[in-house]
């Protein structure tokens, strides 16, 4: 079930910096407080292999974001000190060195079980040890969520795990979201920031559609 158009979820989770300090981090209320939007994103595993190259970019256009009051935080189940481990080895031995936003370590899946993005496809009951055993990895697909000012969510997609994202289309979501909060105007298909919006009347996109 999306959840675009609702709250994000408040749980505080675990967090590791690139300093090594651990902390809580609930990012419903880092989006009020700092008055900032929010991209989430989220990766199967430390220690892998797509997942770094996202890091990576996502570090590599840092202050594009930041340029919007956009903050950056990535997340996995992992544990802090997995994550720190991870960010003490060298990016050309396939670590994340060099990365300075948080990492979200939802080692007891509150949060990923909540926005429902844990690859968990069934359970079987076993009658010998009276249990349940999940089927699948149990780990996050690679969900993205963006998150305004007040902690609602305005933009979320989920890719299966293979699949690495693209960082310059977030940037232009959150150009596009920014643009209909300050401008009252709706984007139309292929929106970059510069190009023609317009109002959301029949009026308006009749003329869109003519140009």
């Amino acid at each position: 079930m999306s959840l675009v158009g609702k709250k994000f979820p408040s749980i505080s989770v675990d967090a590791m910096n690139e300093m090594g300090d651990t902390f809580k981090l609930n990012v419903l209320e880092e989006a009020k407080k700092n008055n900032k939007k929010v991209l989430l994103f989220w990766y199967p595993k430390d220690f892998t292999f797509v997942c770094p190259t996202e890091i990576h970019s996502f570090q590599e256009a840092l202050s594009k974001f930041e340029d919007r009051n956009t903050m950056v935080i990535g997340a996995s189940c992992d544990t802090p000190e997995v994550h720190f481990a991870w960010l003490n080895t060298p990016k050309n031995n396939g670590g994340i060195e060099g990365v300075t936003y948080p990492l979200l370590a939802d080692t007891n899946r509150n949060l990923s079980n909540a926005l429902g993005i844990l690859d968990i496809t069934g359970e079987s009951y076993d009658e010998n040890g009276e249990h349940y055993l999940l089927e699948g990895s149990n780990v996050t697909y690679r969900a993205t969520y963006l998150i305004d000012e007040e902690g609602k969510i305005f933009h979320e997609s989920v890719n299966d795990m293979p699949l690495g994202r693209n960082v310059n289309e977030f940037l232009r979501l959150i150009d596009a979201y920014t643009h209909v909060q300050e401008k009252g105007e709706v984007c139309p298909a292929n929106w970059e920031e510069g190009k023609e919006a317009m109002l959301a009347t029949r009026e308006a996109v009749a003329t869109y559609l003519r140009n």
